[in-house]
């Protein structure tokens, strides 16, 4: 039962990374009418659990934004999705791997425009820190896509 609710889940995460990875594409493709600027102000939208890692990688890695408390007070919004795995008994007695599977996407916009105007995905197979690692992953780059521009 626990093998069905893991493919299902698994099977919903690929296809919001699908999503959002093809956001994420056409983005590259088509340069972003809007950049988000240094002191910008975040709203990072509930995320089942993954929100609070999100928030604090955001402070530990020195993001150039304002996160808030409320969307009313924000300019941009932070969503997404992400799934955790806990690595399973073969994993832990073949491999020696005791590390659990993340998989996050999130996206920002423009919340008077509606806009996207970043996204990012991070899957890591053998995460050290688990939700800790891929929120710290996705924080990083958004810095270096706040400082590049």
């Amino acid at each position: 039962m626990s093998y069905c609710r893991s493919a299902v889940g698994i099977a919903i995460i690929l296809m919001i990374s699908a999503v959002f990875g093809a956001q994420a594409k056409d983005a590259k493709n088509a340069p972003p009418s809007e950049k988000i600027p240094t002191g910008a102000k975040v709203f990072v939208a509930p995320i089942a659990v993954f929100d609070t890692f999100l928030k604090d990688a955001i402070a530990k890695k020195k993001v150039p934004v304002e996160v808030v408390a409320s969307r009313d007070q924000a300019d941009y919004e932070i969503t997404g999705a992400a799934e955790s795995q806990k690595a399973g008994a073969a994993k832990k007695i073949i491999f020696g791997n005791w590390h659990s599977r993340e998989e996050a996407s999130i996206t920002v916009s423009n919340i008077k425009s509606g806009e996207v105007v970043w996204a990012y995905s991070v899957h890591e197979e053998a995460s050290t820190h688990g939700k800790r690692s891929s929120a710290e992953a996705c924080a990083k780059h958004l810095k270096e896509a706040i400082e590049s521009k």
